[in-house]
């Protein structure tokens, strides 16, 4: 009798051993399964945003190659529009600087200049204002025949002829009220003659 307990005893110990180790070893595997999927699931999503922060990076990258290009382009034609303007600057003072100051110095072109300026300056109303030849002070000397051959003309016609240090070369006309004047100096020339030249030269060197 107390054999056959003690073989049931030990069946029911070794059935319910048996159960509970196969019961752990599912719940183990479930843990296992689980554990893997989850692991699956978390190594996915990092791949995923892994190549999405590598897809950020490309775009930035190339939005920066892209900017830093265009930038290179821009100072690039700027520099040279700079150039240009550099060296069309430096031709068309060349051109224009030397020969217009010999013809400024030329006593014989400065007197018709300024007889042709007086000619064409003469109000109909004779009750306007006197005019005001201004000249530069250091052709004084130089202009001294000029204006006394023909002073009685200038006086009668109303014109005051007066010698100016700030003028260089040239003259400038202009009522003796001096409400406005009109330049004739070698600098105004310049100035009119480069305007002229200047797309003329850019446009021989750049077209």
């Amino acid at each position: 009798m107390t054999g056959t307990m003690e073989a049931k005893l030990r069946e029911i110990t070794e059935r319910i051993y048996a159960e509970g180790v196969a019961k752990a070893q599912e719940e183990a595997a479930r843990i296992l399964d689980k554990a893997s999927k989850e692991a699956s699931l978390m190594l996915t999503e990092a791949r995923r945003e892994s190549e999405h922060l590598l897809d950020n990076a490309r775009a930035q990258a190339e939005q920066l190659s892209e900017n830093t290009q265009s930038e290179l382009r821009l100072s690039a034609r700027q520099m040279m529009a700079e150039l240009q303007h550099t060296i069309s600057g430096i031709i068309t003072t060349k051109v224009v600087e030397k020969p217009l100051a010999d013809a400024m110095k030329d006593l014989s072109f400065l007197q018709q200049i300024i007889e042709t300026a007086l000619s064409n300056w003469r109000p109909s109303d004779h009750s306007g204002p006197d005019l005001q030849l201004l000249l530069p002070d250091a052709e004084r000397a130089r202009l001294a025949d000029f204006i006394a051959a023909r002073s009685t003309d200038m006086l009668n016609s109303g014109v005051q002829v007066q010698f100016d240090d700030r003028i260089r070369s040239g003259f400038r006309i202009g009522p003796v009220n001096g409400s406005y004047v009109v330049s004739f100096s070698g600098d105004d020339f310049q100035q009119l003659f480069r305007s002229y030249l200047r797309p003329q030269i850019d446009k021989l060197l750049f077209s």
